[in-house]
C-alpha cells in the first residue's frame, strides 16, 4: 500500500487497474480483520507498524485523491478504535488530531463521514479524550463540523450533529 501511494505522485490511475484493485483488496482485508475483536487485538499488539503506515498514508494522499482507499483506511482505524488499546495507540500517534482535521476538509463526503466517526470514537472514550483534550481544544474545527451538520448528505449531517451533541455533553462549546 505504501509503495502504491508513493507512486501516485499526482498520477491519475485507471480505477479498475489490477494494481488499484490489489491495493483496495489489501486495505479491505485489514478493515475486515479489524472488524472482529481478535483481529483488533492482533493489529494493536502485533501490527503497530501497519497502523502507523495507515496513518502515514492518509496524510500522504492529497485531498480528493484515492478516496476509496482513504475510506477503507479510515474504516479500519475506526474498527481498531473500538479496542481501547487500539484507540489509545492511534490517538497518541504524532499528528493524529491535525490529520483528522485535515481529512475533514477532503472534498469526498464519505471520507468526511468516516473522519467524523473516528473523532466521535475519541470523544466518547473518557480516558482517551482526557489525554487528547488540550490538542482537541486548541485545534477543534467547530465551524467545519457545524457546517457539516447542515450538509445535504443525511448521513454526514447526522454524524456531524451527533458529534456536536457529544462535544456539548463533554462541556465543549459546540
Amino acid at each position: 500500500m505504501e509503495s502504491f501511494v508513493k507512486s501516485l505522485d499526482g498520477d491519475v490511475r485507471e480505477p479498475d487497474s489490477d494494481e488499484n484493485q490489489f491495493v483496495f483488496a489489501l486495505a479491505g482485508i485489514v478493515t475486515n480483520v479489524a472488524a472482529i475483536a481478535c483481529g483488533r487485538e492482533f493489529l494493536v499488539t502485533s501490527s503497530r507498524v501497519l497502523l502507523d503506515t495507515m496513518l502515514q498514508l492518509l496524510g500522504d494522499l492529497k485531498p480528493g485523491q484515492c478516496t476509496k482507499l482513504k475510506v477503507l483506511l479510515l474504516m479500519a482505524l475506526y474498527n481498531v478504535s473500538i479496542n481501547l488499546k487500539g484507540l489509545r495507540y492511534i490517538s497518541e500517534s504524532p499528528g493524529f488530531v491535525p490529520l483528522l482535521w485535515w481529512l475533514l476538509s477532503d472534498p469526498d463526503a464519505e471520507v468526511r463521514l468516516h473522519v467524523l466517526r473516528l473523532v466521535q470514537s475519541v470523544v466518547l472514550e473518557p480516558e482517551v479524550v482526557a489525554a487528547a483534550a488540550p490538542e482537541l481544544r486548541s485545534s477543534l474545527p467547530l465551524q467545519r463540523i457545524r457546517a457539516l451538520s447542515e450538509s445535504r448528505n443525511p448521513r454526514l449531517q447526522a454524524a456531524a450533529r451527533e458529534l456536536l451533541e457529544d462535544l456539548h455533553a463533554l462541556g465543549r462549546d459546540a
